[in-house]
């Protein structure tokens, strides 16, 4: 068959087999160079842990993330810098949802009896409130404003008025 084709049409048909060889190629190399590396995961920012009734809860066994709903860039880095001063342990950082008005502080959680949840209020103040509001954000999840100035001295610990989980640091 190959003697039956000219010399121009046998050309072509190496050069569109080529290329194809070369499509199909380049489809399977961004296939192998876009995926994740196999066992690779991400790692954990923190591990639920047990609490009993009447246990205390110290800044050290809390993770906090805080959000930034505020227009002052640096705000949740900021926060974040000073409890973990305070010595709480860091979540992550990140913009609240455009639907969150925040004018100073509040903190999202399901539990606002969870000890940790009152330990971080009491490094906000009393005033700020704790809505029931869903978050991807592990941890305690602290959303600043503008209007935000300072942290309190807080307590030092705070005892489980009853059995509770608190997302604290991951220990290797």
């Amino acid at each position: 068959m190959a003697e039956q084709l000219s010399a121009g049409a046998r050309t072509t048909v190496t050069m569109v087999v080529l290329a194809l060889l070369l499509a199909v190629g380049a489809v399977w190399g961004w296939s192998a160079v876009t995926e994740p590396f196999p066992g690779k995961t991400e790692p954990e920012v923190c591990t639920m842990v047990d609490i009993a009734e009447g246990e205390r809860v110290f800044p050290e066994q809390v993770t906090v993330s805080v959000l930034n709903a505020g227009e002052r860039s640096g705000l949740a880095g900021d926060v974040m810098g000073k409890l973990a001063n305070q010595g709480f342990d860091q979540g992550e950082l990140g913009n609240a949802p455009d639907d969150a008005d925040i004018a100073r502080a509040q903190i999202w959680s399901d539990e606002p009896d969870n000890p940790a949840v009152r330990l971080v209020r009491s490094r906000l103040g009393k005033k700020v409130p704790v809505l029931a509001r869903s978050s991807a954000f592990p941890g305690v999840v602290v959303v600043v404003g503008d209007k935000f100035d300072k942290l309190r001295k807080g307590r030092q610990s705070v005892a489980a008025a009853a059995p509770a989980r608190v997302c604290g640091p991951v220990v290797e």
